[in-house]
């Protein structure tokens, strides 16, 4: 049986040992948020749905950083930017988001849509994609339009010269605005323009990116979204 002061002793010992061992306890790791607002370059359009790029983004970063981020997709195949500004309004993101990725245009292009509606939306879509970044421009990247005149469907088409040369004209306005706004533009498009001469980089639809070409999206990406999340 223990007597008064061994007693005192024990809880004085066991009260140091909670304090020390409360405060070499590691803080919990930060819980990273990345928002991708798209269209079917975005959502993964005839790849599984962890192959698009912000879930092979997300996987590697999980893996990189050891944190858990959490990733929110808002896109969906044939989207226009008008159609992308309706989808946000109706799911109201929340402004808390460490990245943000943009990449938007190519069917307002593909259905024919006057290039002043995507000169007007666009950045309105980035003013946007900033405020969604917790207001900071620096922690958003706008993605440049994929070239589908180099694929299958778009060699079948017969305008394989004129989509090239549209999609131009839209990539040098997205990066022109970005860059006015403080905006980090990466041009993954020469990657996309490899497609006929390596078929692995076309998904089965024979039009759209496949998860090989999305992992090099990554790839090139990576840097820069490390620079944005540490």
């Amino acid at each position: 049986m223990l007597n008064f002061k061994n007693l005192l002793l024990f809880i004085i010992l066991s009260t140091f040992s909670c304090a020390v061992s409360k405060k070499n306890t590691p803080s919990e790791k930060p819980t990273y948020k990345y928002l991708a607002l798209g269209d079917s370059y975005t959502i993964g359009e005839s790849v599984c749905s962890e192959c698009n790029y912000p879930k092979q983004l997300t996987d590697s970063l999980n893996h990189i950083l050891k944190d858990k981020t959490s990733v929110k997709i808002i896109a969906k195949t044939g989207w226009t930017t008008t159609d992308l500004l309706s989808a946000i309004a109706t799911e109201n993101p929340s402004k808390d988001h460490d990245l943000v990725t943009l990449l938007i245009g190519v069917n307002n292009q593909y259905q024919g849509k006057p290039f002043s509606i995507y000169e007007e939306e666009f950045q309105k879509l980035l003013d946007m994609a900033i405020d969604f970044a917790k207001g900071k421009k620096e922690n958003v990247i706008v993605l440049s339009i994929p070239d589908y005149a180099f694929t299958p469907f778009g060699q079948k088409s017969g305008k394989s010269e004129k989509i090239t040369s549209e999609l131009i004209k839209y990539n040098a306005f997205a990066e022109e605005t970005a860059k006015e706004k403080g905006v980090y533009f990466k041009n993954i498009t020469p990657i996309t323009q490899q497609g006929l001469g390596n078929p692995t980089l076309v998904a089965s639809d024979g039009l759209h990116p496949s998860k090989v070409t999305y992992k090099k999206f990554v790839e090139i990406m990576m840097d820069e979204v490390l620079k944005i999340l540490h």
